[in-house]
């Protein structure tokens, strides 16, 4: 699920690594004997921090599902299906308009076979999988496994015929198994074969990864002379969850019913003794037992559930229904409607304890005081905080969030005791801070309807398409505009004698936004708000045309043309399940200036590395020592960006010479549009026909 915070997110994208093939997933393949004819082979994955594998059988159209591929299945029948260890996690993909499933940390498939005869017992095979994280997908990759006579128990009735044989027949067989097993009949073409033997391919409309050495040819040691790095943010998402939980602690601040309990706190620690020293340190005290029941929040929060059910929810077509409700209900509440408080026996009850008990633990039940009573208020922000910290899988991420709110709101309280005499400057409680929860209350409703349009998409109801999406929050935020400028007052608002330059600024703000979303109507992309808008396709009028597509989408093709024409070239390697791809498409290559480069000045090749066209001829390479075999025009595309370019994640972008030599270095996923502009110029300056 796109994070609520993500526009947030293109200011951090700033962390360089260079490139690298990256391996997320680990197999560990076993065939459990237990002597009878029915054995089980068990796929353990274990998958990295921060990266997930796709479950079996997706929906077409979406990311590479896990499959296992029984090649050779002789002396042996499958019994059913493989089986998951774990169920995954589901989410909605809006880009992809359907649910998707994956699994994270651990996870094992367990197929079970029935051994048939035991003296022709030969299983071999592959088990194709996809992993991604939250900013990069890798192409498709392949684990063989294999497992004959010798790797099952010469007991029970399934070897009675085979003990009846001398070691050297068992011996003699196994050799042949092997001999046929490496020499499968599967017509492929080896990427030792001769020269001649490859043209002949290519004369008939075939192509094999050595149809021209030098295309193939590796550059990565030309790339890194250029310092070629890729842009890495795998574990940049802790750091924007931290920031958007310091962004809410700090607008719970403003809120009426936080703002005024800081100079009376503030006032009771420093009057609690004569020694101002004891003071500021029960003051810092008091704003630590903040963070720290906020802290337990999270951790509790996500104890009880796991990281994997917080995340279910998160992305949940119902829940997410039910969470927009809640937050019209916040909504309408600082609306002025109606009060909403917890009861107010739990609040006296802390009140009593902060009385009776003494020293740090006094403090404490203040601090959980505080807490309760500003509930109203920062219930909205702990909750969307949670939600969106939830959908990062990990049990880390709502801790990190609610560090970062309490952080936020406790440093006033510690701030201020230590310098009391700030109090006399700070704004007195009074009607701006009613206007303040009333803004609040506008911009729930607006995120109200992003929740609305996930469930919306899940379900098909096609009722908050983005045209009615973006009509809406035109409405929403030209009120809010028209609201600060004291144009609409509802029933607990002060009279506003005058416009304060603030709230001037602010209603500037507000209706300029309005008047930026208005194109989106007839089909503008809106990049800004991208994350919360449903997809453009759902819009049923568009005007819009700016879209780039390639050339080509063949390797030595687009190589061809473009010597022929006398233009460098820039290869995009992608994927059908790449989210960033289209991210990247949609908020980059639309650019006027970007898109006049790509299509005037390069020849665009597009491989996608999960395109699983099979190939006319099975081709088997050498990599890392190991013969691997490609069978799809994505394992082709795919082997050629590890090969030749020393990575394997998507979006990848490198510009080329004729003669398939780097002319700078890569890109990676980096929405920086001024960036992109100046890693194809820098490519044109250093092309020489």
């Amino acid at each position: 699920m796109r994070k609520i915070y993500k526009v947030l997110m293109m200011f951090a994208l700033a962390t360089m690594v260079e490139a690298q093939i990256v391996t997320p997933v680990t197999w560990k393949i076993t065939l459990d004997d237990t002597g009878s004819p029915e054995k089980t082979i068990v796929f353990s994955a274990v998958i990295d921090k921060g990266w997930h594998l796709y479950d079996m059988n997706l929906p077409a159209g979406g990311p590479v599902s896990t499959s296992f591929d029984f090649e050779t299945l002789t002396g042996a029948e499958r019994v059913g299906a493989p089986e998951a260890s774990t169920p995954p996690t589901v989410i909605y993909d809006e880009l992809f308009n359907m649910e998707l499933r994956w699994y994270g940390g651990q996870v094992s498939f367990r197929q079970k076979i029935k051994v048939t005869d035991a003296r022709k017992f030969k299983v071999a095979g592959e088990v194709e999988f996809m992993a991604c994280n939250d900013e990069m997908c890798l192409p498709p990759e392949r684990k063989t496994f294999r497992f004959d006579r010798k790797d099952i128990k010469k007991e029970g009735d399934i070897l009675a015929s085979s003990n009846e044989e001398t070691e050297e027949e068992l011996a003699a067989v196994s050799e042949d198994d092997e001999a046929t097993f490496d020499s499968t009949d599967t017509s492929a073409h080896a990427v030792s074969s001769s020269l001649e033997e490859n043209k002949k391919n290519t004369a008939a409309g075939e192509t094999t990864p050595t149809a021209e050495p030098a295309l193939w040819k590796p550059v990565i040691d030309e790339m890194k002379a250029f310092g070629d790095v890729t842009l890495s943010a795998a574990d940049m998402s802790w750091l924007f969850i931290f920031f958007a939980g310091f962004l809410g602690g700090l607008l719970a601040l403003l809120t009426p019913c936080v703002w005024p309990m800081i100079p009376m706190t503030v006032s009771f620690f420093l009057k609690r003794t004569k020694d101002r020293s004891k003071a500021i340190r029960d003051a810092l005290t008091y704003g630590l037992a903040i963070i720290l029941i906020y802290l337990a929040m999270g951790l509790i929060l996500t104890g009880l559930f796991g990281a994997g059910a917080l995340n279910d929810l998160a992305t949940n077509a119902v829940f997410n229904v039910l969470f927009c409700l809640l937050l019209v209900m916040f909504a309408v509440s600082f609306f002025g409607a109606f009060e909403l408080t917890l009861p107010a026996s739990w609040t006296s009850k802390l009140d009593r304890k902060a009385d009776s008990a003494t020293g740090r633990l006094s403090i404490f039940f203040m601090a959980f005081t505080l807490v309760l009573v500003s509930f109203s208020c920062t219930g909205p922000i702990i909750g969307t905080l949670l939600v969106q910290a939830a959908a990062m899988g990990s049990i880390a991420g709502p801790a990190i969030g609610m560090f970062g709110f309490a952080l936020a709101l406790s440093v006033p309280f510690a701030l201020f005791a230590i310098f009391p005499n700030w109090l006399q400057n700070m704004p007195k409680s009074g009607g701006w801070l009613n206007s303040v929860k009333v803004t609040l209350g506008f911009l729930e409703l607006a995120l109200a309807l992003k929740f609305l349009s996930v469930a919306d998409l899940a379900y098909g109801w096609r009722i908050l398409d983005r045209e009615v999406f973006l009509a809406l929050w035109i409405v929403i935020f030209a009120l809010l505009g028209f609201y600060l400028l004291g144009k609409i007052k509802f029933a607990h608002d002060s009279d506003v004698k005058h416009l304060s330059v603030s709230r001037l600024f602010l209603a500037m703000v507000s209706l300029s936004f309005t008047v930026y979303m208005l194109p989106g109507l007839w089909g503008a992309p809106l990049k800004s708000i991208s994350a919360f808008a449903p997809p453009l396709y759902t819009q049923d009028f568009s005007l819009y045309d700016s879209e780039v597509h390639a050339a080509f989408d063949d390797y030595e093709a687009g190589m061809q043309y473009a010597r022929r024409v006398g233009r460098p070239v820039m290869i995009d390697f992608s994927g059908y399940g790449c989210v960033n791809c289209r991210k990247m498409e949609a908020a980059v290559w639309t650019d006027p200036k970007v898109k006049q480069l790509l299509e005037k000045d390069y020849v665009l090749i597009t491989l996608f590395v999960d395109d699983k066209t099979p190939l006319p001829r099975i081709m088997e390479v050498k990599e890392n020592g190991k013969a691997r075999r490609l069978k799809t025009v994505g394992d082709k595309w795919s082997y050629l960006q590890r090969s030749k370019f020393g990575a394997n994640a998507q979006p990848f972008y490198v510009l080329l010479n004729n003669e398939a030599y780097p002319l700078g270095p890569s890109y990676a996923y980096n929405e920086d549009i001024s960036q992109y502009i100046k890693f194809l110029q820098d490519g044109l300056a250093n092309y020489l026909p």
